[in-house]
């Protein structure tokens, strides 16, 4: 029989693999990664270059040698699959020793995504740079060490621009953060941005807000930035503005695509194509509050999906599970975190009736010592009382509240219900009425 193919060797791709394997340990596994890395955690990038983590190699969750001689994968690095021969069931592959085809028995597409690269004049200056994997982010802290730049711009206020203005102010340079929007941090919605902006304010970083990037400016090193009403002097540039799903290689083979541009998947992980699956940053996921197909490419959802299509491969059929859009960031000494659905234009467009409330309330008993404030937006649905979504902005006890709200949308749980959960209190984590039911308990009261 032929193996089990995978293409693309991080979050979704190895977890199938470990997960085929442990259920059919007889079967063979072949996974082809075009880099030298596998199973890496991209989210420890930023911190990479803060220098909290000291090395590459410590944000590997699994090496490639335990893979192969562990795990008994066969992973082929620096292997990339240039073509999709779906009716003929095999892949073509560019190797170190050439070109050769692999048939497979199942497929998955494991391709992740890229970051998007603006149409910026002077993109490809020296000093300018993306992030998006290990070794860009390689390449940026060794920029960052040998240079020694006065003055760093960051290009978007998404999650990696609000975690890569942080790390380089660590740094000690001069922190330019410009945003073509109103506000950083758009799907948090406009009380978690404000609060961000404050503070990153208050730690030194300059803000530029609706303020759209021209271009770069230099002769051969990036030496500022042209927004059309001045040109900010800077010594290296991050651009970080959003990532797109790879799907050029599913795509030439047939594989339909979603309306979110990325691979179209049923509820079990496959595709359009008999016996090729899709999973993590490249395919859409079910949304658990609209049930319609979303793309919010975010670690755990790849993780879930590789798993389960490991699973189902391996004769068990396993959902890959609904996704709410659950994250959370860290901005200086702020945490902010949303789920599900928050803004109230997408929830009409959704059928929903939205109704929100956003209150401020303590991270502890209100006389115990240290309490933060919390603010909370509460969205519900007029109609089905249910809970749509929660943002969340604070210095502590941010992080673990949004998974309460997480865990109410995976139960369609109306705000009722949840404003009388049972959660945990003593004075040091929490007043009597935790911020999240506080917040349920006022939403409730708007939608009766």
């Amino acid at each position: 029989m032929d193996p089990i193919v995978i293409v693309g060797g991080d979050a979704a791709g190895m977890s199938a693999a470990s997960k085929f394997k442990r259920e059919r340990p007889e079967r063979r596994v072949v996974v082809f990664e075009k880099g030298r890395y596998v199973s890496y955690a991209a989210c420890g990038m930023p911190y990479y270059v803060k220098g909290e983590v000291e090395s590459l190699d410590d944000l590997l969750t699994v090496t490639p040698e335990e893979f192969v001689e562990e795990r008994d994968i066969d992973l082929r690095l620096h292997h990339e699959v240039v073509d999709i021969g779906a009716e003929r069931r095999e892949v073509v592959v560019e190797g170190p020793d050439g070109r050769f085809s692999q048939p497979y028995d199942r497929l998955l597409v494991a391709t992740g995504a890229r970051a998007v690269v603006p149409p910026f004049e002077g993109m490809d200056l020296t000093g300018v740079f993306t992030m998006h994997s290990l070794p860009e982010a390689e390449a940026v802290r060794d920029f960052l060490l040998a240079e020694e730049p006065d003055a760093v711009a960051v290009v978007g206020g998404g999650y990696v621009g609000i975690e890569m203005a942080e790390a380089f102010d660590a740094h000690g340079v001069e922190v330019h953060l410009f945003e073509m929007l109103p506000h950083v941090m758009a799907p948090f919605g406009e009380t978690v941005a404000e609060r961000v902006e404050e503070h990153l304010r208050e730690e030194g970083v300059r803000l530029h807000l609706d303020t759209a990037v021209e271009r770069f400016v230099g002769d051969e090193g990036v030496t500022g930035v042209e927004t059309g009403d001045e040109v900010v002097a800077v010594d290296l540039a991050l651009v970080g503005v959003g990532v797109a799903p790879n799907t050029d290689l599913a795509e030439a083979a047939g594989i339909e695509l979603g309306e979110t541009g990325a691979i179209a998947t049923d509820e079990y992980g496959r595709t359009s194509v008999e016996g090729a699956f899709a999973a993590g940053d490249c395919a859409e996921a079910r949304h658990v509050v609209t049930g319609e197909p979303d793309h919010v490419p975010l670690a755990l959802t790849a993780n879930r999906a590789g798993r389960a299509i490991g699973q189902t491969m391996a004769g068990d059929e396993t959902p890959v599970g609904e996704i709410a859009g659950t994250a959370v960031v860290k901005a200086f000494d702020l945490t902010a975190a949303r789920t599900g659905i928050i803004d109230e234009g997408r929830a009409r467009e959704a059928g929903f009736d939205p109704v929100s409330v956003t209150i401020t309330d303590s991270s502890r008993a209100h006389y115990y010592p240290g309490a933060e404030e919390i603010t909370v937006t509460m969205l519900g649905d007029r109609e089905s009382g249910r809970v749509l979504g929660a943002t969340m902005v604070g210095r502590e006890g941010v992080a673990k509240r949004i998974d309460t709200v997480a865990v109410a949308l995976h139960e369609h749980a109306t705000v009722e219900a949840l404003s009388y959960y049972d959660l945990a209190y003593a004075p040091p984590y929490s007043p009597v009425w935790d911020p999240v039911l506080t917040a349920a308990k006022v939403l409730d009261g708007k939608l009766v």
